[in-house]
Order: C-alpha cells, then structure tokens, then sequence
C-alpha cells in the first residue's frame, strides 16, 4: 500500500502545517509566540449559554442520539433569527437544517449534490472547504476572483459559456474569509439573475454576518427575492457566540438542496449532542446583547492592530468585517511568498500568521492576521515585528539616489 489513496492524492500539502510545527518548536525553546494565525476565537462562551448547556445536561433524557438535522426548537430559533436579522421567512421543518459548524455544512452538501467531474466556481483566495469539499466529492475547482465586483461577474458569465460541463455552483464567501470583502444587496441580486437564468446553484457562506464594524451589516442573499429558488447559506456559532468547539452551524434555503443535504447528513451522524442544541437555542433566542459585546471587542482589536502594525511599519488595511485583516506582505519581503514570510516572522519576532497561499494560489501576497489575542499581545506583536522589520527599513533609508550622487 504504497500508493496514496485517489482523494488524498487531489489534497494538496496542508501549508498551515509548516508554520504549526515552527510555532510548536519555537514554543519548546521557550519562545512567546503572540499567535495570531488560526482563526480560534479566545473570548469566553457567553455564561447564559454555558448555564443551558449545564442545566440540560442532568436530564438523563438528552443522553440519548439527537437528531441530525436539528432538534425541532433550535431550527425555529435559527429561522427567528433570520427573519428579526434580515427579514427573510424560512420554514424551520424544510429549509433549516443544524450543522457540525459551517464547515461540515459544506463539506456535506458537496457530497449530496456533486457528480464526478462538476464544475464548481470558486472564489480565490477563500477558505480551503469551499474548494476542497467539492475535490474530495470529485468534483472540478474553476477559479474566480474573490472581490464582488463586476470581474467576479464577469467571470461566472464567462464559465457559463466556456466551461463544459455547464458549472453546478457558485460559492459565495461575504464577509470573506480571508480578505474581508463585504457584498451589498445589488452584488447579490445581480448573481441570482445569473443563477436562476443558467440554473445553477448558489452556496453562500454567512460565518461572518454578526462581526461588522461599519453601520450597515452584512446582508443575505437570501434577502434577494428569487434566492430561494437557487440558494442555500451556511451560518455558524462559532464566531458569533463564541463557540467554535462546540460545533455547531445552519444550512438554511432552497428546499430541494436542504433536503438533500439532511438525508446525506442523517446516514453520517446523529447532530450534535442534545444539550448543546439546547443552549445554542437559548443563545439564538435571547443572545443579542453577547453579540453586541463580541463585536465590539474585536471592533477594539482591529483598531489596535491597525495603529500598531502601522507604526510599525507593516501597514494593515483595516477590515471593516470579520475577525482577520487581509494584509499585504512589506515590499522587501514579497518575493520570498506568504509562507517563507510567514515562517520568518515565527523564527525572528514570535509571530504567528496565517501565509496567504493556504487559501489559494492568488492569496499568495498577503498573510492573515486574526484578531484572537488581546489588545496588549497584539501591541507586544507589533513591537516584536517592528524590530524584525527595522535592518531593511534602515538600509533603505541609507540608500542615496544616483541622481544624488552625480
């Protein structure tokens, strides 16, 4: 058994991997690594939700297997919250199905809908599962570009007319992981018109809605009439509560594509464990004010991280979304790609950052910085990176132009 197996042989080396075992041997020589790579959120679950989970734990009842698709009150909390957050009516017994996070999620309607060879256009860079799910599934990965603009439309118009076979789906990632891009309604609007007119599907990932730092927040594009007819959107728990290992997500929209996602999902597992279904309803029915909270620590955080890194002289675009900037690697070390820089910044300043090139060939410019340490960390980061940085800022400093010198 020499030969690595036909779906581990379409997986590319896991590039994340590189920095993880530099961080851990950095971490054995005693080093402090201000680790702002994986996207782990560090704020406590919200103690309401900690209180359910204890509470209905001691009923001997919810020992028992769950349901895959969701107990019945945690679906009508999911639909609740989509119509009080966008208005949009969903019927919690067939268009709301619980997830192990939004990462199964996807994973699993790519088995459910994906034909050996589909086409499936994808945003690069973006987060690994959107791509990978559907190549584990046998599918085929069409780039596109990430921002939502009109070359994003025009490129899904062009793999209509030159990909064969015809593409299945679209992904959508808004706010986006990694680079933060936000969407607006006419964005949406204009790629339903485009779904609906080629029939193709539309798989949006929403992780992201309740972590904005500008007045309007993020849409749905299950807003859009007609969307319903084509769309399906991923949610997830993690970031907005607070509750990444607790694993627990939504796919809500198109009846068909739900349905077929609960009955791959009712031969894989039986859902999440019950008491955590119910304290994940208890936090989508009463939970409005930890989501403020959540967000405006990562509000303060941005705003440090921006200032610092400046200061520091590795400027950092300011996200208004998400808990990651998307940042562009300084100019004398962009030649060496995102994961030698990102390896470096290990080795010499105790940093952990995510390389750009683990979420696609076109993120390679650019590293992720998540907002998961404190204010303080995040401060003693930017110092770090500062002395790190100061040699070849000082030489280009003492460099005389010629025309100086003539």
């Amino acid at each position: 058994m020499s030969e690595e197996f036909h779906k581990i042989r379409r997986l590319p080396p896991y590039v994340f991997e590189e920095v993880n075992r530099l961080k851990a041997a950095a971490r054995a020589r005693g080093a402090d690594i201000v680790d702002l790579g994986m996207g782990n959120p560090d704020l406590p679950t919200p103690q309401f939700v900690v209180d359910k989970l204890c509470e209905a734990v001691q009923d001997p009842r919810t020992h028992r297997y769950s349901s895959s698709k969701g107990i019945p009150g945690l679906r009508r909390a999911q639909a609740n919250y989509y119509e009080r957050r966008f208005g949009v009516k969903l019927d919690p017994n067939r268009q709301v199905v619980a997830t192990l996070g939004s990462k199964e999620g996807f994973a699993n309607m790519a088995q459910a809908i994906t034909a050996p060879g589909d086409v499936v256009l994808c945003p690069n860079p973006t987060y690994p599962i959107h791509a990978f799910g559907f190549l584990m599934a046998g599918g085929t990965i069409r780039s596109i570009p990430a921002k939502p603009d009109d070359e994003f439309l025009a490129a899904v118009d062009r793999a209509v007319r030159h990909s064969i076979p015809k593409p299945l789906a679209i992904i959508l990632n808004y706010p986006s992981n990694p680079t933060a891009y936000v969407a607006d309604l006419d964005f949406y609007a204009e790629v339903v018109a485009l779904a609906r007119k080629h029939e193709i599907i539309v798989l949006s990932d929403l992780a992201y809605a309740e972590i904005f730092f500008e007045e309007t927040p993020p849409p749905s594009i299950l807003q859009i009439p007609g969307a319903i007819d084509v769309a399906v959107e991923f949610t997830s728990m993690s970031k907005t509560f607070s509750m990444p290992g607790w694993r627990m997500g939504f796919a809500v929209g198109n009846e068909r594509l739900i349905a077929s996602l609960a009955r791959v999902k009712s031969y894989l597992d039986y859902g999440a464990f019950t008491p955590i279904q119910v304290a994940a309803t208890a936090a989508l029915n009463g939970g409005d004010n930890a989501i403020a909270e959540v967000r405006s620590v990562y509000k303060r955080r941005r705003d440090v991280l921006v200032e610092s890194f400046g200061r520091a002289g590795f400027p950092v675009p300011p996200p208004s979304s998400t808990m990651f900037a998307w940042a562009p690697i300084p100019e004398p070390y962009r030649r060496l790609g995102s994961l030698e820089f990102s390896k470096l910044l290990v080795e010499k300043a105790d940093v952990a950052v995510a390389p750009g090139i683990g979420f696609g060939e076109h993120g390679d410019d650019f590293v992720r910085i998540a907002l998961v340490e404190n204010e303080h960390r995040i401060r003693q980061a930017a110092r770090n990176i500062k002395r790190f940085l100061a040699p070849q800022q000082e030489a280009r400093q003492n460099v005389v132009p010629l025309s100086q010198t003539a």
